[in-house]
């Protein structure tokens, strides 16, 4: 059996439904477009992102896009997002929620937001288009891992083409903003911007009982108030375990396929380390029975060596 086979039955075998707290988790996708993909709840958004962009920008009003964008050609693929919106100035915010790594993610990243762009070409004759493009942005919260570009703790990556020796801006229209949640390690006591604030909330909320005191605004409240799972439809409720399930089942594929792999990897080290110590044994001269006794190899793998 493959091991993430093995991995994924030994999960599914032991399964027992997610504990449900009083806020739903807003890292799951039905929870993350239930509190944020709406237009009810565009507000929250709009304050997210605010925060996000840290002055740089401020978004007034945002119109939700479909998420789902199909290539020129007939066979080309659709890429999907989680949430694609418009701000009041034309320019295109794609959020998404990456809870694992995937191969090629940073590729992905650049093939989304390359279709944003290309798709603002008018269709047809371009002999009077002047490539006046609107600003594009990816918004990428990454749950249980790292972009693997730095060794420090920095948990916001805010990218953006540059000159690489200057270091000199030389394209502000489009850019990545990456946060590694699982670097955010802030205490409540520690929490000194609103972006701070958010962060905590996106990744502890749904351990909470209550909405603490330092979210006494109007917005915070606004968004626990959606979060509260006594507050969803009965359907809704169905969608958000069957979501939580989804993400619990992963956890312990991927808890599992790790543990198993730091143990493969400690047999292997064994394996090794005792191939070495035979190889010397038998540079010696020793007896490859005595070698064999020795080391716990067979007498055919002592021979090889």
């Amino acid at each position: 059996m493959h091991p993430l086979h093995k991995a994924l039955y030994l999960a599914m075998s032991n399964n027992r439904p997610p504990a449900i707290g009083r806020y739903i988790d807003p890292l799951v996708d039905f929870a993350f477009k239930k509190i944020f993909g709406s237009e009810p709840n565009k507000d929250l958004l709009i304050a997210f992102l605010n925060e996000v962009f840290r002055g740089r920008k401020h978004i007034v009003d945002l119109v939700y896009n479909k998420n789902e964008h199909h290539g020129d050609l007939k066979d080309e693929g659709a890429a999907i997002f989680d949430l694609l919106c418009t701000g009041d100035n034309g320019e295109q915010f794609l959020i998404e929620v990456q809870r694992g790594r995937q191969g090629n993610f940073k590729e992905r990243a650049l093939f989304y937001t390359s279709r944003l762009i290309s798709d603002q070409a008018p269709k047809g004759r371009r002999s009077e288009w002047a490539y006046n493009l609107t600003e594009v942005y990816l918004v990428a919260l990454l749950e249980d891992f790292t972009l693997q570009i730095s060794d420090g703790k920095e948990y916001l990556h805010d990218i953006c083409l540059c000159n690489r020796e200057t270091g000199e801006i030389f394209y502000d229209k489009l850019g990545y903003i990456y946060l590694e949640l699982n670097k955010f390690v802030k205490a409540d006591t520690e929490l000194d911007t609103d972006l701070d604030k958010w962060l905590y909330v996106l990744k502890n909320m749904s351990k909470m009982d209550k909405i603490p005191m330092y979210l006494r605004k109007p917005i915070f409240e606004k968004l626990f108030s959606i979060a509260e799972y006594t507050n969803l439809t009965k359907e809704e409720k169905t969608m958000y375990d069957s979501s939580m399930k989804y993400k619990w089942d992963n956890k312990n594929v991927l808890d599992y396929a790790i543990k198993e792999g730091i143990e493969k990897g400690k047999l292997e080290g064994k394996l090794e380390e005792a191939k070495e110590i035979a190889l010397e044994m038998k540079k010696d001269g020793l007896p490859f029975e005595q070698i064999s006794k020795f080391t716990k190899l067979t007498i055919k793998e002592i021979k090889k060596l």
